[in-house]
């Protein structure tokens, strides 16, 4: 599949003069809540501040880049007795909880708007264990730059399925505007004041795409192995390459 679509003037041309011009001021006005919150996160979870995981970007030349993400860190390292970390819901503090469900935890994101990565619009960047379980049609998503917020997000974020929440993403893509980026960016402010679809209603932190496939039964053991062993190929070539 030749990963194609049409760009619109907007797209192309002025999106990512606004999301420098947005990256920069909110950083400029916000330096003090940067600085509070990684204060915080060092005397309450320790160091590191951030917590950096690689994520997929713009598709370039038929496949993914993969980028590097950042976020305020949220959980422990809370471990076993046999050196194993422990259940997300168990390695999440009350402070954890608190940057998640206001998305402050994803403040440091905007520097990654400011070096390209990322758009402020767009395609949420899901994991990479996350992309490689998608169906060609469905990473068509991936030829829109990721976004710290978009379509998705404002349609239920974690509380719907996985499908519907592609699915959005991929009517973002159909017609990418300014107006429709406004739109999506005011809604955005209503759902994090509301504090909604932070997980999926039944774990601490939402399931992983291969893991809701797997447990209703849409792959197999075998298929989900090989696609997890591919995602961490893909990873392991990314930090080669860094």
């Amino acid at each position: 599949m030749r990963f194609e679509r049409k760009i619109g003037f907007y797209e192309k041309y002025i999106k990512r003069l606004l999301d420098i011009i947005c990256s920069l001021l909110f950083i400029i006005v916000f330096c003090w809540l940067y600085a509070i919150i990684a204060l915080i996160v060092r005397v309450k979870m320790g160091s590191p501040v951030l917590f950096k995981q690689p994520r997929p970007g713009i598709i370039k030349n038929g496949k993914e880049t993969i980028f590097d993400m950042y976020k305020f860190r949220s959980m422990t390292d809370k471990r076993d007795e046999n050196g194993n970390l422990l259940p997300d819901a168990d390695r999440l503090p009350a402070f954890g909880r608190l940057l998640r469900s206001t998305s402050l935890d994803e403040l440091p994101e905007v520097f990654c708007i400011l070096k390209g990565d990322m758009s402020v619009i767009g395609p949420r960047p899901q994991l990479v264990r996350d992309m490689v379980f998608m169906s060609e049609t469905q990473r068509m998503r991936h030829t829109a730059k990721p976004g710290l917020t978009g379509l998705a997000q404002v349609k239920g974020r974690n509380a719907v399925t996985w499908e519907e929440k592609l699915n959005w993403d991929l009517k973002y893509i159909e017609k990418v505007s300014f107006l429709g980026d406004v739109k999506i960016l005011f809604e955005t402010v209503a759902v994090v004041f509301k504090r909604s679809g932070i997980t999926d209603g039944e774990n601490a932190t939402a399931l992983d795409y291969g893991d809701a496939l797997l447990k209703a039964g849409k792959v197999s053991k075998p298929q989900y192995d090989a696609l997890q062993a591919h995602a961490r190929n893909l990873i392991e070539e990314h930090e080669r390459k860094r």
